[in-house]
């Protein structure tokens, strides 16, 4: 997915150590390119946290109704990162410049790497009727983040919690690990909660760990969340407990890993080190360069979104309490 916003932040993130028991980051509503168009929520970056692990991205968008273009992004650009789609609801094509034409449909993994530099579009396909889930960003390190162009499509089964089920995209969880590489240690898995049932996860206490609810309320480590709300929790803790606190079943996104220790810079779609890569990049993009590559098959009304203007002023770093 793309960052559509008109005037998007121009950010130094920093992976720091967080301080005891569970930190509540509560989401931001941003719109998605026009008044008629998807609203979701972010939580990742902002001003209290900017990374969980190499997470360093994460907006979950719906339940809503598709229609009026709601989620037709045309031909986009990347780079330094990867990206992870995750659906709860609904059915997303994605084209990309590596030539990949895939279908992802709820319980099932999209994950693109930009390397240098990509460009992909994704469209609600018209058989969906109503979008729900998430999109997430992967910070690539140093040394992987000039690499190839590559994509994975993965559908993990169901692991049995004894209170709920989990499914494990990336990384490891209660004895499933997911095939799909990474660059850095990650976790990633969507967990479905029973009504008012409680699970306890072992976890590596190296890892710091954010918890997403797509639907609750839930209590991470005791402490509530609300739907949309990401739960932080810094290293040292060898097990993990999830409550739903609803008579209904409770969706979340756990994530996590090795805190990142690079600093990144991130402007619209771009993850860089520094501000003069990012307006290389951005120059790049509009200039139509082989960065990028191109994209074969999107029928939608733009051939390719536009950069939206740098800011004037150069980035500063973005401070964590």
């Amino acid at each position: 997915m793309s960052n559509l916003e008109a005037d998007p932040d121009e950010l130094v993130c920093r992976g720091e150590p967080g301080g005891g028991g569970v930190a509540v980051l509560t989401a931001r509503d941003v719109p998605m390119g026009g008044p008629r168009a998807m609203r979701v929520r972010r939580t990742l970056p902002q001003r209290a946290r900017s990374l969980i692990g190499a997470w360093c991205f994460a907006d979950h968008y719906g339940p809503i109704e598709v229609g009026g273009g709601a989620m037709d992004l045309p031909p986009h650009p990347h780079t330094g990162l990867q990206t992870v789609t995750w659906l709860f609801a609904g059915e997303v094509e994605h084209r990309d410049s590596l030539g990949t034409h895939s279908l992802v449909h709820p319980g099932e993994l999209n994950l693109m790497t930009s390397g240098l530099g990509i460009c992909h579009s994704e469209v609600a396909t018209p058989a969906t009727t109503v979008i729900h889930g998430v999109q997430l960003w992967v910070a690539l390190p140093e040394a992987h983040r000039h690499g190839p162009r590559d994509f994975h499509h993965h559908a993990p089964p169901p692991v049995d919690l004894g209170g709920g089920t989990a499914r494990v995209f990336l990384g490891g969880l209660a004895g499933e690990v997911s095939p799909v590489p990474t660059f850095t240690p990650l976790l990633g898995a969507e967990i479905v909660l029973e009504p008012h049932a409680s699970v306890t996860l072992p976890v590596d206490p190296g890892y710091e760990h954010g918890v997403l609810v797509g639907t609750g309320p839930v209590a991470f480590a005791g402490t509530r969340l609300q739907p949309s709300d990401l739960g932080y929790l810094a290293p040292g803790t060898r097990s993990l407990e999830l409550s739903n606190l609803d008579g209904r079943p409770a969706r979340v996104l756990l994530l996590g890993g090795v805190p990142f220790t690079e600093d990144i810079v991130m402007w619209w779609n771009f993850v860089g080190r520094s501000h003069e890569e990012i307006v290389a990049f951005r120059e790049a993009w509009e200039a139509e360069s082989d960065q990028f590559g191109r994209i074969d098959g999107y029928r939608g009304k733009l051939s390719r979104l536009p950069a939206p203007a740098l800011p004037n002023a150069r980035l500063t770093p973005r401070r964590h309490s």
